[in-house]
């Protein structure tokens, strides 16, 4: 995988990062962002999104992980940018999330469809929205979006 044009977080030299492709959404209802509130150890927020599987496209794994992550299917429009995250999983794992950021549309809403019991879907005001994720790419995403 090759790296990023943009890179966030910190990595630490004497760790060894999984290098994930990922895909996550920008969706905008009404002037607010959804986000997904994990509610693990710490609680935290992220946009809907996440690894892309073998044999997916990021377009495929977006709409795959908005249905597990909020029940609602989305169509992606526009890949706003690529970038990558260094973090740490709930599970302590180290990981390097690297890929598209997208803006899309919803297409209909299921409930029974969302599986991640501890993803709660949240709209949020842009700007309170960029407090509270967790990741500073999708703040990126967030401002590039504002910024047009």
């Amino acid at each position: 995988m090759t790296a990023p044009a943009l890179q966030f977080g910190r990595a630490d030299p004497d760790v060894d990062y999984l290098h994930r492709h990922a895909a996550f959404g920008l969706l905008v209802r009404d002037g607010r962002i959804a986000t997904v509130r994990v509610t693990r150890d710490t609680p935290y927020h992220d946009l809907p999104g996440g690894a892309v599987e073998a044999g997916e496209t990021e377009e495929q794994a977006l709409v795959r992980e908005f249905r597990e992550e909020t029940g609602l299917t989305v169509r992606p429009l526009e890949r706003l940018l690529e970038a990558g995250q260094y973090f740490r999983k709930s599970d302590g794992a180290p990981v390097n999330n690297i890929g598209g950021l997208w803006t899309v549309e919803p297409v209909s809403y299921d409930p029974a469809s969302k599986v991640e019991d501890d993803h709660e879907l949240v709209w949020l005001d842009p700007h309170a929205a960029l407090d509270a994720l967790r990741h500073d790419a999708h703040a990126w995403a967030v401002t590039a979006w504002l910024r047009r």
